[in-house]
C-alpha cells in the first residue's frame, strides 16, 4: 500500500548511477531528508507544539544522521584494512617459516613420533592463524554492522512511538452514537484533523523505512540488512492498521482530502 510523502511527486526520486554501460538505482539521501523536514513543516502547521510535531522533528534530526552515517559505513576504514591485512601476511609468514623449520628437522633424521607431534602442532597453529585472520579480515565489518544495527534499532523504536501516537486516535469516536465512558480518551479532533493526523503518522512510517534502507545502501552485510528488512516489515504492518482507520473515516465522512 502506497502513501504519499510529499506534495511534489519527485522528491524521493532515485539517483542514477553509470557502472559498466548499465544503470543502477539508488535512494537519493538528500531527497529522503528534504522530504522529512517539508513533512515536519506540515505537521507542525497543522498540530503546532503537538507530540507528533516533536516526533517528527526528532525524526527530522535522525533523518540529517542517517545520511552521514550511511556514507560512512559504505566507505572502507583504511586503517583497520592496512592493519588487519598486514597483521594477517604477518601471520602467514610466520607459518610459512614454522613449516619450513619442520621440513628442516625432518630432512635431518627426526623420527617418525617427533615429527608427528611436530604435525599436530603445527594443525593447531593453522587453526589458530585461521582465526586470527578471520578475527582481522572481519573487523571492520563488525564495527559498521553494530553502527548500523545501532541506528536500526532507534528507528524501530520510533515506528512504535508513532503507533502510541496513532493508538487512540479511533475514527468511530466521531460517530453521533458514540458513547464514551469516564476513562475514554477525548476527542478534540474534527474528522478533518483526524484524517490528517492519521496520514501523518502513515507517512512518517513509510520515511522511516526509506531511512533505514539508506543505511544497507551501500553495506552489503546479511545481518543489517534483515534488521532493515524487519523495520520496514513493521513500518508497512503499523501503516496498514493506520489506513484501516482512514477507511473507516471516508466511508462515515466521505470527502475530499489534503
Amino acid at each position: 500500500m502506497s502513501t504519499k510523502t510529499n506534495d511534489d511527486a519527485d522528491d524521493v526520486l532515485p539517483r542514477r548511477c553509470e557502472t559498466s554501460g548499465l544503470q543502477t538505482l539508488r535512494l537519493r539521501d538528500d531527497r529522503i531528508v528534504e522530504t522529512v523536514s517539508k513533512l515536519q513543516i506540515r505537521v507542525s502547521e497543522r498540530f503546532p507544539e503537538s507530540g507528533l510535531s516533536n516526533l517528527c522533528a526528532h525524526l527530522n534530526h535522525v533523518a540529517l544522521s542517517a545520511a552521514e552515517r550511511s556514507v560512512w559505513i559504505g566507505q572502507p576504514i583504511l586503517w583497520i584494512r592496512v592493519v588487519g591485512y598486514s597483521l594477517a601476511i604477518g601471520l602467514i609468514a610466520v607459518l610459512i617459516a614454522i613449516a619450513a623449520h619442520a621440513a628442516q628437522l625432518r630432512t635431518d633424521g627426526i623420527t617418525f613420533i617427533d615429527f608427528i607431534q611436530t604435525f599436530e602442532s603445527g594443525v593447531n597453529e593453522i587453526a589458530f592463524v585461521c582465526i586470527a585472520i578471520y578475527f582481522l579480515t572481519s573487523l571492520e565489518t563488525r564495527i559498521k554492522r553494530r553502527r548500523a544495527l545501532a541506528a536500526v534499532h532507534e528507528l524501530r523504536s520510533i515506528a512504535h512511538i508513532i503507533d502510541m501516537h496513532q493508538l487512540t486516535k479511533d475514527p468511530e469516536r466521531i460517530q453521533v452514537d458514540w458513547q464514551a465512558t469516564e476513562s475514554s480518551p477525548r476527542a478534540t479532533m474534527t474528522p478533518f484533523l483526524l484524517s490528517r493526523y492519521l496520514d501523518y503518522c502513515s507517512e512518517m512510517l513509510s520515511l522511516i523505512g526509506k531511512i533505514a534502507a539508506l543505511y544497507v545502501e551501500r553495506f552489503d552485510d546479511g545481518v543489517s540488512v534483515a534488521a532493515v528488512s524487519e523495520v520496514e516489515q513493521l513500518s508497512t504492518s503499523l501503516s496498514r492498521k493506520i489506513w484501516q482507520k482512514i477507511m473507516i473515516l471516508n466511508q462515515s465522512r466521505p470527502s475530499r482530502f489534503e
